[in-house]
């Protein structure tokens, strides 16, 4: 059976209420996405460890579906007309076809090649190469899957630079597959930190999947021995990796320095080619910083605190 989806358009101030005011009305789905991702706009939704997230974003995109017999015009009419708004907001409606949903998804992710031994593989593939430094992921609800350039950037850093022995955090973890790769390629301990509880939750599936130890990931408020605060700065880390955005990073600076130990290292992406710069300038602060790596418009940026 085929759905319609509906896609708005509208501000921070209408976002939450249209999303409601769509769910009271039919239907099945409401999601809210930052309409500027992908772009310099592109904006976090963050907030220091211990406060509550903003919320939304200044400019967001309501994307709701529902049966295809709905009239949705007639919804969205209703919708936009209970909270206040005079005027129909910029929006489109599509007919979704009926799909295997599963498969499709499976077929988008196929192993990965990171290196010459460092390999993702979906759960639901067999790994190419039995030897490699192999990480079973599924992607699940969470950023991470070694497809994104970012994420392939902080991974080969890992590949290329881990000694063995190390204490690693990952500010940000997502499916934590930093964390596990990092165990796999020799690290000691790891902790991974984010402030979505689906992320958590994939990463410590992850974690399972691939059967490694000494690894824990947390909420922020959730952390033992004091929360995140405690967590970051009790017991500074040998590598701090924080693959986000470089909103957060910038508003984070003092609390990821202080997570690292004096000769330790940071290891940050997310960030645009055009903002790395910026970035780097916050963080020689306390870090000596080596020339970024950039790859389809990403950078990655590390360097060693003094």
């Amino acid at each position: 059976m085929p759905w319609l989806t509906l896609t708005v358009d509208t501000d921070a101030e209408h976002a939450e209420a249209l999303s409601e005011a769509l769910l009271e009305l039919g239907a099945l789905s409401v999601d809210l996405l930052d309409a500027d991702a992908g772009t310099p706009d592109e904006q976090a939704i963050f907030g220091e460890p211990g406060e509550a997230p903003p919320g939304v974003w200044q400019h967001n995109r309501v994307s709701a579906l529902f049966d295809d017999d709905r009239d949705v015009s007639t919804i969205l009419h209703k919708a936009t007309s209970s909270i206040g708004l005079k005027q129909l907001p910029e929006h489109r409606i599509e007919t979704l076809a009926d799909h295997d949903w599963v498969r499709l998804t499976q077929a988008q992710f196929e192993p990965i090649r990171i290196s010459a031994r460092l390999w993702i593989v979906p759960t639901w593939h067999t790994p190419s190469d039995p030897d490699a430094v192999n990480i079973v992921l599924d992607p699940g609800l969470a950023f991470g899957t070694g497809s994104h350039p970012t994420t392939r950037l902080c991974l080969r850093w890992l590949d290329s630079n881990l000694q063995g022995g190390e204490s690693v955090l990952d500010y940000g973890c997502g499916s934590g597959i930093l964390a596990i790769a990092a165990l796999k390629l020799g690290a000691a301990h790891a902790v991974g930190v984010d402030v979505d509880s689906q992320a958590v939750t994939a990463s410590r599936d992850n974690a399972m999947a691939n059967q490694v130890a000494n690894v824990q990931f947390y909420l922020p408020d959730q952390a033992p021995q004091g929360g995140a605060e405690k967590l970051l700065s009790g017991h500074p880390y040998d590598l701090v990796v924080a693959n986000i955005l470089t909103n957060p990073l910038r508003m984070l600076a003092p609390l990821l320095a202080n997570a690292t130990r004096q000769g330790g290292q940071i290891v940050l992406s997310g960030i645009l080619e055009e903002q790395a710069q910026d970035v780097m300038n916050i963080y020689r602060q306390w870090f000596d910083m080596n020339a970024p790596i950039f790859e389809e418009g990403w950078a990655c940026l590390s360097g060693r605190k003094r």
